[in-house]
């Protein structure tokens, strides 16, 4: 061994190892990774040592550690070695590497910079001559032509920037001595459209690269097989699994309501919790707030420094909707300590490293354990330190949330995270990229494709489907050259010969399809971010709204930009972002329900359902506090109508196809029409007055209103399934390329790519009801809308549960929030405080009346008692029985 490293020693000698900047000439630099390790006062541990020896035998596989564990050196290291021992060997003075090596793909280019330091550092502490770059969406046009020319050895890169290399006609030369591909946060990108774009870009790298090993990188998810499997691909390598003893406990405490109020969570808490949450903040300590939402990010952001504008300076605000520079600036500041307060959403969540940072608290329910994790590990982001989080509820149920994720932290549950099932449009886009990328020949890329592990069950037919679509339009779309894009040459291989649609393909490469964003600047020019179109769409000039932490005054829409002035004075107008909404988790559900059970036997686990049990006790005299084997049904008229509740506590997306399910089967029975709310906890069905409920939740009704043999025959009929399934054909129609959002010099609005996506939609409707890509919107409502496969579990355990079943006065605190959701777009936001408020007031007149029905009964029950613990006294006798002498 001692032997082998003074080989090495000599060997990198040759290259410059010694000496270099800061270090004496004849200084000996580190000359292995282990040597590295030690060369910092570090020692690896044993797992990132398992993963180098799994590399070195020509493994792929997962790794899977706590947040700040060092799993970004326990990937790299064994690509790292083989490049040093691969120099020795060859003995150049200058390694000739054909092209990238190692790349690492992120799914945040936000990050890119703090990966590309922390890959570069072990390569220039041993001054190899090797370059580290990122290309992103970020990368300045100067270095893209650099990188064109000559690819780096190590380049971190995002799943859209691999695919556009992937376009390039000498891609396969370009990627042919590749070595290593490492796919970081691997379970935020598994279950996206992003991850299976990733499958197939490497199934594409391995058919230039024979040898790519690749490994996938992961902190919180349960079914790592089945991750690990999916970053092998279908193929016959074995995936090999790294973990570690090693843990990270994660602290849950919870920024609790004052007591005294009975209610004081009813509805929607919202900024009522702001003083607590500033008497929480200590500015000399490193601080993040998590949201759920950008704008709830802006708009706590906004109250924060209402309460202590002299924070301005120290705090910042951070989501993916402001200007780059400004979240960069944000980023620099919180690892060198000159922010040391940010608000931000999910675009910290994961892969930065903030050191510095010292606590961690989120604002509202972090509606999953994982992502509660997640968060929770950026603070103290070092190996084996504990690490803390302090939740901030945002209305009264929401301590339940709380509650039901501390449980499941602590007994250790995760919820699993499921691949994509061949998605044809991704598909569809791919075939375009290999075209531009190198060609390919049918039987050839058939067969890539299949091992990509979404696309494992991927049929014949179905390839050629997709590729008719790119060849000719498919069936429907012949007669339009440009749905031409790919052509087979003289020998059978397909390429992209005309320019333009090149192009256009590159403009629009990628599976994130949102809303149609605009620029907003300063009329200086200085770019605050993006918004969405719609939002500023209705604007009139001088309306002021909040954005990117300040409040602006809108001026008017210059070439795709909105130019804004700062504005005086404050205002509550915040843009809302579409598809922020999260349902809770199936794992928290459950949680839910087992504290509800163990709260009905008094039993309150934690601060959290201890500050719930008013709620509690509030639910147990209005209506009742259901176990874990219950549903609770309540149902009550007002004048609005009769009211139907039902509380599964199965997140909004079930819910919310269980009730138009409902509605469905019960007006097959009796002609009626159902207004519908749903939300995280339950559901609403409304119908008009005097309509008898009972009778249908009676006898065998119950198994065969939530039987689930005909469940998505019945869906189809239950929702305007035409509809949404057109509406989620746009985001099909944009990644397969039927319609384009950006072209050369210009971009398209959000109105017209909807048009078309609907044109094309309606097309293939009348014309090729059995396209694919129509039977794949209708899959994706069902799994996005429903959440299918949880929707048939939840009507399973609906039919085997006892019905709890209570007739209420009003709608209790369990329902006021679904009463909420329904008329919330009919009133102002006092109207509906007026609403809860008054609400509130009315149960705590039936508690007080209660209370003094129990109190007199306990009174009588009293006296009773008191009555028959007494001595008799002496009675008259009656005549009966005592007779006359």
């Amino acid at each position: 061994m001692a032997r082998r490293r003074s080989t090495k020693i000599d060997g990198l000698a040759r290259f410059g190892v010694r000496g270099g900047a800061g270090s004496r000439d004849d200084a000996p630099r580190p000359a292995s990774v282990q040597a590295w390790f030690t060369s910092r006062g570090w020692s690896p541990f044993e797992y990132q040592r398992r993963a180098w020896d799994a590399y070195a035998a020509g493994r792929s596989g997962l790794v899977q550690v706590p947040t700040g564990a060092g799993k970004t050196y326990a990937a790299f290291g064994g690509p790292l070695q083989e490049l040093i021992d691969e120099a020795i060997a060859t003995g150049e003075e200058v390694p000739r590497l054909r092209g990238v090596r190692v790349l690492y793909i992120t799914p945040l280019r936000a990050v890119s910079r703090d990966i590309e330091q922390a890959l570069r550092a072990p390569i220039e502490s041993m001054g190899l001559p090797w370059r580290v770059e990122s290309r992103t969406g970020d990368t300045t046009s100067s270095a893209r032509v650099k990188q064109r020319e000559r690819l780096p050895e190590v380049l971190v890169t995002t799943p859209e920037s691999l695919s556009l290399m992937l376009t390039w006609s000498d891609a396969p030369g370009r990627f042919g001595g590749l070595r290593a591909a490492i796919v970081d946060e691997w379970h935020e990108l598994l279950t996206s459209k992003r991850g299976t774009q990733v499958e197939v870009a490497l199934s594409r790298l391995r058919s230039f690269a024979p040898a790519l090993r690749t490994w996938a990188l992961t902190a919180t998810i349960s079914n790592a097989r089945e991750a690990a499997r999916a970053i092998v691909g279908a193929t016959d390598d074995e995936p090999v699994i790294v973990t570690t003893d090693m843990v990270r406990r994660v602290r849950v405490d919870t920024v609790l309501p004052a007591p005294g109020d009975p209610f004081p969570w009813a509805g929607h808490l919202g900024l009522s919790m702001l003083d607590r949450v500033v008497e929480a903040i200590d500015p000399s300590r490193s601080t993040l707030v998590f949201t759920n939402t950008r704008s709830q990010a802006e708009r706590w952001y906004q109250a924060i420094l209402s309460r202590r504008p002299e924070w301005e300076r120290v705090a910042g605000l951070h989501h993916g909707s402001v200007d780059r520079d400004r979240r960069e600036e944000i980023e620099h500041g919180l690892k060198h300590g000159t922010i040391r307060l940010v608000v931000a959403t999910s675009s910290l969540d994961l892969g930065v490293d903030f050191a510095p940072v010292e606590r961690v608290m989120q604002i509202g329910s972090p509606k999953g354990i994982a992502r509660l994790m997640q968060r929770a590990g950026r603070a103290a982001h070092r190996p084996g330190e504990d690490c803390c989080i302090t939740c901030v509820p945002t209305h009264g149920l929401e301590l339940l949330e709380v509650a039901a994720v501390r449980r499941a932290i602590e007994r250790g549950e995760v919820e699993s995270r499921k691949p994509a099932d061949k998605p044809l449009d991704v598909l569809a886009q791919h075939i375009v990229t290999c075209a531009m990328g190198g060609g390919f020949s049918e039987d050839e890329l058939f067969a890539q494709v299949r091992s990509a592990w979404s696309y494992r069950d991927l049929s014949r037919g179905e390839f050629d489907w997709a590729l008719s679509l790119v060849r000719e339009g498919g069936e429907t779309l012949r007669a339009y050259p440009h749905y031409h894009r790919v052509k087979p040459g003289e020998d059978g291989r397909y390429t992209v010969t005309s320019p333009r649609i090149a192009t256009i393909h590159r403009l629009n490469v990628g599976t994130i399809v949102g809303e149609a964003t605009i620029t907003v600047a300063w009329a200086s020019g200085r770019t605050l971010g993006q918004i969405e179109e719609n939002f500023i769409t209705p604007l009139r000039p001088g309306d002021k709204f909040v954005f990117a932490g300040k409040v602006v005054e809108f001026v008017r829409v210059h070439d795709m930009t909105a130019i804004v002035r700062p504005a005086k004075g404050t205002t509550n107008f915040t843009p809302i972002w579409a598809g922020t909404r999260l349902p809770i988790s199936e794992s928290m559900g459950r949680a839910m329900r087992e504290l509800l059970e163990r709260a009905s036997q008094g039993v309150a686990d934690g601060p959290e359902m201890e500050a719930a049990s008013p709620l509690v006790h509030a639910m147990s005299h209005l209506s009742h506090v259901p176990r874990e084997d219950e549903v609770l049904i309540e149902l009550c008229a007002t004048r609005e109508g009769s009211h139907l509740f039902i509380y599964p506590f199965e997140g909004r997306l079930v819910h919310g196809g269980i009730a138009a399910l409902l509605a469905y089967r019960v007006s097959r029975r009796v002609k009626t029409t159902f207004s519908i709310a749903a939300n995280d906890y339950g559901f609403e069905l409304v119908a008009p007055s005097g309509f008898d409920f009972e009778s249908h939740l009676h006898a065998d009704s119950p198994r065969a209103l939530f039987d689930a043999a005909t469940l998505w025959d019945d869906v189809r009929e239950s929702v305007n399934l035409a509809e949404l399934a057109r509406h989620q054909f746009r985001e099909i129609a944009r990644v397969s390329g039927l319609v384009q959002q950006s072209y050369p010099g210009a971009r398209k609005g959000a109105r017209q790519t909807q048009a078309n996506a609907g044109l094309i939609y309606d097309v293939f409707r009348e014309f090729d009801p059995g396209n694919l890509l129509l039977e794949q919107a209708r899959r994706e409502v069902f799994d996005r809308q429903f959440e299918e496969s949880r929707l048939a579990r939840t009507l399973e355990r609906l039919r085997r549960a006892r019905l709890a079943i209570r007739r209420v006065t009003r709608p209790t605190p369990l329902g006021l929030p679904l009463v909420i959701e329904r008329i919330g777009g009919r009133l102002s936001s006092q109207s509906l405080a007026d609403r809860v408020e008054q609400m509130k007031a009315a149960w705590e007149k039936d508690l007080a009346n209660i209370g003094r029905s129990e109190s007199r009964k306990a009174t009588c029950a009293g006296s009773i008692r008191r009555a028959a613990s007494k001595p008799r006294a002496a009675r008259p006798s009656s005549p009966a029985e005592n007779p006359s002498p």
